[in-house]
């Protein structure tokens, strides 16, 4: 069929094709024009399918999301300044870990670090940090990629329904590299304003492995006015205090992730927002598809569940970083600006960098623990009831943790804790009964599934 003979339809398809690569990756420019009978504007199609053309070969022919984009991306950032880490950084950040791992030693019976803690450049955060952000982002991409190739099919019409299933693949990989090529830009941000390793709250560094960035660092104290020797020694023992954590308590890790992963299962698309991007998006223009990415828009209001989610996760990390908050406190208190520099970081959790507030409306996740204070709280209330051995015993099992109802009631936690040091037995409960029902073979015995409570919270039993 001679070109001129072709329908609209007909033409786009072709268009397809050779997106494929049957035209050595080059589009026929008087094919583009002819599609003005589709009322498609032939220039945008040309950016759009050049922009197609470049995530496709990003993406790999398997239709997979290229992470690799995501990290090129934040590399470029995070290197943009080319600095490393000089050897006066690494000598005085030392020290201050040497000192913070003695002082350690007198406030919290959880052992030292297999692997020595380390200076470490942007960069070098963003390679060690992007396998647990590629694990927190992947289910929005995968939402995007999903949604894209639902409109895809939703918008095409039925004699075009067969080449749309051929391209659904690619429209995958499109909306896969797109997000992460964005998510790489946030790290990258993100890569200017962490100050330590532990400083999201999650264990985003290996388990084990403590770090601090002397680049932000510098910026973190810049406008303190608090001496820098004092700064760095509790921002080193803050660090090594949750590195610590993580790598006794070798089940907290998953335990974390699970509960961010409970969250991101409830993630997707608002559809209705991408079909009215898409009506009006210019690819000569892509800041409006980045702002709608990072501002949120797309991903609509969160479901009950994700909000019962959320709020386990708040409780889970409130609990961690109250402990972290008084070990630190404990271990730092000769410095004479110890309670200032808390207070520094405490706000600064709280609030959050520019960087993170685009993570959290990119991925939709929020990690502050708005119940920090109250949890550390609670773990004075047992340190002064009990001595820093038992306290920190309640890190050795999940079941052990204390839960959102002791951050909520201290009270009652220390006196179960006091109960079992004085050898008495723990007051029964109806999960006692149930157990017994159940060892005794009365069917199930009515006992819930581990980790569960009434309402379906995820936290442990408590103590």
């Amino acid at each position: 069929m001679a070109d001129e003979d072709r329908s609209p339809e007909e033409e786009f398809q072709e268009l397809i094709r050779q997106l494929f690569g049957g035209s050595g990756g080059e589009i026929d420019p008087e094919q583009l024009e002819r599609l003005a009978g589709m009322q498609i504007d032939p220039a945008m199609m040309r950016a759009v399918m050049q922009q197609l053309q470049g995530a496709f070969a990003a993406g790999g022919t398997d239709g997979g999301i290229s992470w690799d984009a995501a990290k090129r991306q934040a590399l470029h950032i995070a290197n943009q300044d080319g600095l490393g880490v000089t050897d006066g950084e690494r000598t005085d950040l030392d020290q201050a870990f040497a000192l913070a791992t003695l002082w350690l030693g007198e406030a919290t019976a959880i052992s030292e670090l297999a692997t020595p803690p380390r200076a470490l450049t942007r960069g070098g955060w963003v390679e060690e940090t992007l396998p647990v952000w590629q694990e927190l982002a992947e289910p929005v991409a995968t939402s995007i990629a999903d949604a894209l190739t639902a409109t895809l099919s939703e918008q095409a019409p039925e004699e075009m329904q067969d080449l749309v299933k051929g391209a659904g693949r690619l429209m995958r990989t499109v909306g896969g590299s797109l997000f992460a090529s964005q998510l790489g830009q946030v790290l990258g941000r993100l890569s200017t304003e962490v100050v330590s390793g532990g400083d999201v709250g999650i264990p985003v560094m290996p388990a084990g492995e403590a770090a601090i960035l002397p680049q932000n660092f510098a910026d973190f104290g810049r406008d303190l006015e608090i001496p820098e020797d004092q700064l760095a020694l509790y921002i080193a023992t803050r660090e090594l205090a949750h590195a610590r954590l993580f790598r006794h308590a070798r089940w907290l890790r998953l335990h974390v992730m699970s509960q961010v992963n409970d969250f991101a299962r409830g993630i997707h698309v608002d559809t209705d927002a991408l079909e009215e991007l898409a009506s009006r998006f210019d690819p000569s223009e892509p800041e409006e598809l980045r702002r709608a990415l990072e501002s949120g828009a797309l991903i609509p209001a969160r479901s009950d569940a994700q909000n019962a989610a959320l709020a386990r996760l708040e409780n889970l990390l409130a609990t961690i970083e109250g402990w972290v908050d008084v070990v630190t406190g404990a271990a730092t208190s000769r410095l004479p600006s110890a309670d200032r520099i808390a207070e520094a970081v405490r706000r600064r959790r709280a609030v959050g960098g520019p960087a993170e507030q685009a993570l959290n409306s990119l991925v939709g996740l929020e990690l502050r623990p708005r119940r920090m204070r109250e949890a550390a709280a609670m773990w004075r209330a047992v340190t002064d009831a009990v001595g820093i051995a038992a306290r920190d015993a309640l890190w050795d099992y999940p079941d052990l943790m204390p839960t959102s109802d002791d951050i909520d009631d201290p009270a009652a936690l220390v006196a179960r804790l006091e109960a079992r040091a004085r050898g008495e037995e723990p007051v029964r409960d109806e999960f006692d009964d149930a157990l017994d029902r159940l060892l005794a073979g009365e069917g199930d015995g009515g006992i819930d599934s581990p980790g569960q409570d009434d309402q379906g919270s995820d936290d442990p039993k408590p103590v």
